[in-house]
């Protein structure tokens, strides 16, 4: 699967660009219709310790998979949209099986 990766604000290094890659691929074990991936790294200003957001962005055929999170790390917020992602795949599985 394809996987973009995008910072707003601040330049990503290599490390957070390569953990994240793997944790998105790892979506692949989930479903074999995933496509291509977007993750959004961001800097929210806010007062909050959590102020690091991540998007992912899934698509498949027909359908885009959408998560949003933050954390007080990018790492952190990549394993909360990671899981919520590996939800939503499960739950299109499910319905696909109902068919």
């Amino acid at each position: 699967m394809e996987v973009k990766i995008q910072s707003v604000g601040f330049k990503a290094d290599a490390k957070l660009q390569d953990f994240a890659t793997k944790k998105v691929n790892k979506l692949d074990t989930f479903s074999d219709v995933l496509q291509s991936a977007e993750v959004f790294f961001k800097l929210i200003n806010t007062p909050s310790e959590e102020n690091k957001e991540v998007e992912i962005s899934v698509k498949t055929p027909g359908k885009e998979l959408f998560a949003k999170k933050a954390a007080k790390s990018f790492e952190e917020a990549t394993d909360l949209a990671t899981d919520a992602l590996r939800n939503q795949i499960e739950k299109m599985k499910g319905k696909q099986e109902k068919k």
